[in-house]
């Protein structure tokens, strides 16, 4: 019945930037629409932003009655923020709800999003962050009817500090066993230039090794996802982790005393943002250098980055 009456609804939002996210602070405006194909009695129109996580996995319990039974669920969930406004509201004095003619109806809104230091929009594999704006039609006598907008919500970070900028170094070694017992070293020395960057960015990754080993080894560069999820009371968490981008250096032979490569890795377009601000999902990257030294044990490097969005971060938290 709802869309015999009401056709063509639309949000529209008036965008703030060129890739269309909000951030906190920021002041939302557009405007609704819709087609009343009679006339309508409407009690109220509300618009609504909320703001939240949510996250939840299962353990594995095997299949059959028995295993259902074993298996166990963990989940948790955060409100940031729940705002809400009238756009239309009925005479509550008199107890009459507004009748609406036929034709086009444009209403148009704006909301103010709080101040805070709240995370990205995020979607993963045990959970979500997630911003909406919701609007609501309430007629007399009907159940209300949402239609919801997703935000892009992008968190504002402090870009003033100088270590997101400094270079960043990581150094590990190890002694191998020849087939003669013989003890030689291999070192790896592993540095960026700066550890923030943005999705879409080239990071110039410099590997100097020293490989006194009779083994020729190969640099491999690997950027990678880190996802954690938490409970609320951070008793029980899940982890996934994911490769964005693998790259093969050149062969280092043995007996080298020093040798310098450098590998260009740029980060997929699309790839989510950092977050840290977060007490139940956080998301973290690594650039990832190792050496396979087969049958021994890889020598791996981790040097920890992080990605934001610079079309936002042109000023500080409480400014």
């Amino acid at each position: 019945m709802f869309g015999e009456i009401i056709k063509n609804f639309g949000i529209n939002l008036n965008a703030l930037n060129e890739k269309n996210t909000v951030s906190s602070g920021d002041l939302l405006t557009g405007h609704m629409s819709f087609d009343l194909k009679k006339e309508t009695k409407i009690s109220s129109i509300t618009v609504s932003v909320t703001g939240k996580v949510r996250v939840h996995w299962s353990t594995s319990g095997g299949g059959g009655r028995k295993g259902r039974r074993s298996r166990k669920n963990f989940s948790g969930k955060l409100e940031f923020f729940n705002l809400k406004s009238v756009i239309l509201q009925e005479d509550r004095a008199a107890g009459v709800a507004s009748r609406l003619q036929p034709g086009t109806h444009v209403y148009p809104f704006s909301c103010q999003l709080p101040l805070g230091d709240f995370p990205s929009a995020f979607r993963g594999v045990h959970g979500q962050i997630e911003y909406v704006l919701t609007v609501g039609i309430n007629r007399p006598w009907h159940m209300t009817k949402n239609f919801v907008t997703e935000l892009n919500f992008v968190n504002r970070i402090n870009t003033n500090q100088p270590e997101l900028w400094a270079p960043l170094l990581g150094i590990n070694s190890m002694t191998v066993c020849s087939l003669s017992c013989a003890s030689s070293a291999i070192t790896m020395n592993v540095s960026t230039e700066k550890k923030a960057f943005t999705p879409g960015e080239t990071v110039k990754i410099l590997c100097d090794i020293s490989n006194a080993s009779s083994k020729t080894v190969t640099p491999k560069v690997k950027l990678q996802q880190k996802q954690v999820f938490y409970t609320n009371n951070k008793v029980h968490s899940r982890t996934a982790s994911k490769t964005l981008v693998s790259k093969t250096g050149h062969p280092i032979e043995g007996h080298t005393s020093f040798a310098h490569t450098e590998i260009m890795v740029t980060i997929p377009q699309l790839s989510a943002l950092s977050i840290s601000n977060c007490s139940i999902l956080v998301v973290e990257y690594f650039i990832q250098v190792s050496l396979k030294l087969w049958p021994f044990n890889d020598l791996v490097v981790l040097v920890p980055i992080i990605l934001y969005d610079a079309s936002v971060n042109t000023r500080v938290i409480g400014e």
